[in-house]
C-alpha cells in the first residue's frame, strides 16, 4: 500500500494571532455575554419536564400498541434535549457556583440520561483543550471510525470493510451510539483508580434504568418493549451523534507538536452550523461551535451575539471563520470519513491501485 498523505497543520499554516483572543474576549466581557440566563433555562426546563409528561402519559394510554414506537422515538429525542443542558452545566453556563452546576449536570446525564458525567467531563476536557489535535483530542481517536490516514491504514481485513465505506457507515452506524454511552460510562464508573461522584453516578444511573425499565417490561409484551428500547436508544445516538459531528470532522488536523495560539487553534478547528433560532433549539447551542470553544461558560442565548464579535475580530485579523448549513456540514463529515478510509488496508486489493488510491 502508497504511504499515508495526510498532512497536519502547525504553526506555518496556522500563523499566531497576537492578542486577538484577549480582545475579543474584553468586549464579550463589556458586552454582558457571559453573564447567566436563568429565565432561559427555567423555561427549557420546564419545557421539557411537560415534554416528559406528555410522553407519560401517553405511554399510559396507548397501552399494548405498536405506537409506542412513537413515543420511544419522542423519549430518544427529549433524552438528547436533557443531554444538552447536561452538556451546559458541566460547562457551567446554568447556575451561578460551579458546584451547583456539577451537581445539575450529574442529575442530568446519570439520573434522566442515563450516562456517566465524570466520564464526558473527562472526555470532553481534553477536546476543549486541542480540538483535533493528533495525540490529545480523544475525539479523533481509534475507534469503530477512524479519523485519520495513519489509523485507518492500521485496520485489519475486517475493519477494513467497515473503513473503506465508513463515511457512508457512519450515520447507521451512530444508530449505535446511544448503547454505547452507555457502556462506556458504566466502564468507567467500575474502571479502577479515582473517579469523581463515582458512587453517586452508579446510583442515580441505577434508579434511572429501574423508573424506565421496570414499567416498559411490566406493561409492554417482552417483544415490543425490546422494540421500544431499541428505537428509543436508536434515535438518541443518531440524534446525539448528529448534533456533535459537524462541529469539527472535516476541519483541519493538527499536528502533535504544533503551538498556536488559542484564538487561531479554537476557530480554525471549529465549524458553525447556519440557521439561527432553530439550529440552536435543535443543536441545543451546538451549532455556535467557534464560539463556544472561545467561551465555553457562556449561557446559550448569548452565543448568537458573540458570533457577531467573533467574525468581525476574524475579518480583522485574516482569520478564516467556517460556518455552513446543516446539510453541507453533513456532506463535508461523509466525505471526509471516506477520504480517511481510502487507506485502510485491503489485502485482495493490487499495490499498484492502492498506491495510486491514497494520491
Amino acid at each position: 500500500m502508497g504511504a499515508v498523505r495526510q498532512t497536519y497543520a502547525g504553526a506555518e499554516t496556522f500563523p499566531p494571532v497576537a492578542r486577538a483572543y484577549t480582545e475579543v474576549s474584553q468586549v464579550v466581557r463589556e458586552t454582558g455575554l457571559l453573564q447567566r440566563a436563568r429565565w432561559f433555562y427555567a423555561l427549557v426546563g420546564t419545557a421539557l419536564v411537560l415534554a416528559f409528561g406528555g410522553a407519560v402519559t401517553g405511554f399510559i394510554l396507548l397501552g399494548d400498541s405498536w405506537f409506542q414506537l412513537l413515543i420511544a422515538g419522542a423519549l430518544g429525542i427529549l433524552f438528547t434535549q436533557v443531554a444538552f443542558l447536561a452538556h451546559e452545566a458541566a460547562h457551567r453556563q446554568i447556575l451561578e457556583s460551579g458546584p451547583a452546576n456539577d451537581r445539575l449536570g450529574r442529575f442530568l446525564a446519570a439520573g434522566v440520561v442515563g450516562i456517566s458525567l465524570s466520564w464526558w467531563n473527562n472526555k470532553h476536557n481534553r477536546h476543549h483543550a486541542n480540538p483535533n489535535r493528533v495525540g490529545k483530542d480523544p475525539d479523533i481517536e481509534v475507534d469503530t471510525i477512524r479519523f485519520l490516514d495513519e489509523d485507518a491504514a492500521k485496520v485489519g481485513r475486517l475493519g477494513a470493510l467497515i473503513t473503506r465505506k465508513q463515511g457512508w457507515l457512519f450515520f447507521p452506524l451512530l444508530t449505535l451510539e446511544g448503547a454505547n454511552l452507555h457502556a462506556l460510562g458504566l466502564k468507567h464508573l467500575f474502571s479502577r483508580g479515582e473517579v469523581k461522584g463515582r458512587w453517586i453516578e452508579l446510583g442515580l444511573i441505577a434508579m434511572r434504568f429501574t423508573l424506565y425499565l421496570t414499567p416498559l417490561f411490566l406493561f409492554l409484551p417482552v417483544g415490543m418493549a425490546f422494540a421500544f428500547l431499541g428505537v428509543q436508544l436508536a434515535v438518541f445516538g443518531v440524534y446525539m451523534g448528529a448534533s456533535f459531528a459537524p462541529n469539527h470532522k472535516g476541519m483541519p488536523i493538527i499536528a502533535p507538536d504544533a503551538k498556536l495560539d488559542f484564538f487561531s487553534k479554537q476557530v480554525r478547528t471549529s465549524r458553525n452550523i447556519r440557521g439561527g433560532w432553530w439550529a440552536t433549539a435543535l443543536m441545543g447551542g451546538l451549532n455556535y461551535q467557534v464560539e463556544h470553544h472561545l467561551f465555553p461558560s457562556m449561557a446559550r442565548p448569548y452565543l448568537s451575539k458573540a458570533r457577531e464579535i467573533v467574525i468581525e475580530q476574524c475579518r480583522t485579523r485574516g482569520v478564516p471563520y467556517t460556518e455552513t448549513s446543516l446539510i453541507e456540514s453533513y456532506g463535508i463529515v461523509i466525505a471526509y470519513l471516506n477520504r480517511v478510509g481510502l487507506a485502510a488496508r485491503d489485502p485482495f486489493d493490487c499495490p499498484m491501485v492502492n498506491r495510486f488510491r491514497t494520491v
